[in-house]
């Protein structure tokens, strides 16, 4: 491949990199897309190496309220999607906008160097090409966390990405550490299938069912009055307590912030297995002794297999630590994609909220798509971003106190981050995403 010093690379064809690549398709921007997989999907292909799926993954926000923006999920599609149905939608998604043709599949980046003005890509083929901007768009849940407990462990230990189906369980006593959105999955698969089920927890959370009055939480609280926090905390807190009772009674620890100050843990299956007891809570793990796990309540339990769903930890592996400035395991970005100090290194996708994510892709690839536009065709404004990027620190927490920990660090409020996105728009002239934007791509998908 020759000529790329004027185009853009872009890294991953998950849903961050298609979102990436759609918006720079719009506005004309040349660029290269490289995915180490056989196919797009990113995470959700149960057959990518590394990922973190297992067969029960479901959606944690609704399919109205997910999914990208112009592109909504099919009607046929139920509430909370399972990962075949994203899978597949996302797939459609990059067929319908003719992305794949940008797209090299089985070609990995090794490394991203910074060459005066531009970047130096290196392939696993050992290729070096320059481009003028690289966006990485890889993802954050590839690099399993495991913790370290004291003492031996005579059973099996592994982390959750390690784990694909129930049947895993099955004539075992198993203990899931961590209560997590997929903690709580693979806790209610093992309820189901395991000899006997114990979920280890630190702290307490607030769970929240994932309808409320039979109709998606998140669309229940959309389309209700918009309150203010200080109103919106208490209400929610009331209405939760109405629908689920006291669920300390059931082992849960009381929670030690306020609703909505950490990411949200929506779970129903949770809450009706350890009513039932086919599952029980535990405290923190102390330490491991032969085939049993000590707890720091002076519990302990014999336990077949230990399930670390302890999270991930963010990784750019194929760019230096010297291009990113990392605070509390979280790359500092601009609006979570503009790098502050080294001009033409984005991100896609690095961030936390507390909404569905492929929207909020597409909204902050709609501004690094007009930004590298105004390089080529508006260089003031160009310009005066870049002072933006240097200097603007933008308040993106909507007044939410969020949990003290290196996960919230860097959180974002949707609703804010969305709302601030729009005047950043307004203050450049920028099209904000508007009905209908894309509909020029769709015809060309359609066409091929």
């Amino acid at each position: 491949m020759t000529g790329t010093a004027d185009r853009v690379c872009v890294i991953g064809a998950g849903p961050a990199g298609l979102s990436a690549g759609r918006a720079l398709r719009r506005l004309g921007v040349a660029y290269d897309q490289y995915e180490r997989h056989t196919d797009v999907g990113g995470i959700w292909d149960l057959d990518n190496p590394g990922t973190p799926m297992y067969e029960s993954a479901h959606f944690i926000s609704s399919r109205k309220t997910s999914g990208f923006f112009g592109f909504p999920m099919p009607e046929s599609y139920p509430d909370y999607p399972g990962h075949r149905r994203i899978l597949d939608y996302t797939r459609r998604f990059a067929d319908a906008y003719g992305l794949r043709e940008h797209i090299r599949f089985g070609t990995a980046v090794t490394g991203v160097e910074q060459d005066g003005d531009g970047w130096t890509v290196e392939l696993g083929n050992g290729t070096r090409l320059p481009y003028r901007a690289v966006v990485c768009a890889t993802g954050v849940t590839w690099t399993p966390r495991l913790p370290h407990h004291e003492g031996e462990f005579a059973g099996e230990i592994r982390h959750s990405v390690t784990y694909r189906d129930p049947a895993e369980f099955r004539g075992k006593r198993v203990l899931v550490v961590g209560l997590g959105n997929s903690g709580a999955d693979i806790a209610c698969d093992a309820a189901a299938g395991a000899d006997a089920a114990f979920v280890s927890v630190r702290r307490g959370y607030h769970v929240i069912p994932k309808h409320i009055f039979g109709i998606p939480t998140d669309e229940f609280a959309e389309s209700g009055p918009q309150l203010p926090l200080k109103l919106e905390q208490p209400v929610f807190k009331a209405l939760l307590r109405l629908l689920q009772g006291d669920l300390t009674r059931l082992g849960l620890p009381k929670p030690d912030h306020r609703l909505f100050e950490s990411h949200p843990l929506l779970n129903d299956r949770l809450v009706d297995h350890l009513r039932h007891g086919d599952a029980v809570v535990k405290a923190d793990v102390a330490r491991f002794d032969g085939t049993k796990v000590c707890f720091t309540d002076g519990t302990s339990e014999e336990i077949d297999l230990v399930l670390y769903a302890t999270g991930y930890d963010w990784e750019i592996p194929y760019v230096s630590e010297k291009y990113f400035r990392w605070r509390d395991g979280r790359p500092e970005l601009y609006l979570t994609a503009f790098n502050r100090e080294h001009r033409n290194l984005f991100g896609v996708g690095y961030v936390e909220t507390n909404s569905s994510a492929y929207t909020l892709f597409d909204h902050v690839s709609n501004l690094v798509a007009h930004h590298l536009h105004d390089q080529e065709h508006d260089p003031g404004r160009a310009a005066r971003f870049e002072e933006m990027i240097a200097r603007d620190r933008a308040e993106l927490s909507g007044g939410i106190r969020f949990v003290d920990s290196a996960r919230h660090r860097s959180y974002v409020d949707a609703k804010t981050f969305r709302a601030y996105l729009a005047r950043v728009c307004g203050r450049m002239g920028w099209q904000e995403l508007t009905p209908g934007m894309f509909d020029g791509l769709l015809a060309e998908g359609a066409a091929r």
